[in-house]
């Protein structure tokens, strides 16, 4: 429901405009309570805090988007941006917009996050090498790579879990 048109959900018998309101504002309400759960300059309590957080940004979109959540030396949120934006299967990542946007915040650690419109969470090779080449890149400028996160539908994989980062 959250990636089908309008026209479509106005199709079904019982399914007007007044209900097709309410249909779309409850998982926009999950979005927007998500949303607030990581505000700027709140301390990241836990992974399935982040886990959540990125789950209400990205599961329901239909291209990719790979994002950075730029901490502290605490690890509170300094910023939440969306970096890159790519197609049905894939994006272009560059290291070096990555490593100009942590410095310009002044963040001592990031944790990166792209979505698989697929809906599967299982990190591709490319997946991996970015990673490595985003990790290499930070660590020239002393900014820690705490987790690479892939956001598929209704879980989350953690590349940190599975020893990548």
């Amino acid at each position: 429901m959250l990636s089908a048109e309008r026209e479509s959900i106005l199709h079904v018998k019982g399914v007007g405009n007044a209900r097709l309101a309410r249909l779309l504002a409850v998982p926009e309400l999950a979005r927007r309570y998500y949303e607030g759960s990581l505000p700027a300059g709140v301390a990241i309590k836990s992974p399935a805090d982040t886990e959540a957080f990125l789950q209400s940004k990205m599961r329901h979109l239909g291209h990719e988007l790979f994002c950075c959540l730029f901490l502290d030396n605490r690890h509170r949120v300094l910023r939440f941006d969306e970096m890159f934006r790519g197609t049905i299967d894939g994006t272009s990542v560059y290291p070096r917009e990555v490593v100009k946007e942590a410095l310009a915040v002044n963040a001592a650690a990031v944790i990166l996050a792209h979505n698989h419109p697929s809906g599967v969470a299982e990190p591709s090779q490319a997946d991996e090498r970015i990673t490595r080449r985003l990790k290499s890149a930070l660590e020239l400028v002393d900014i820690r790579l705490l987790d690479h996160l892939i956001i598929g539908d209704g879980r989350a994989t953690s590349l940190a879990s599975r020893g990548l980062v």
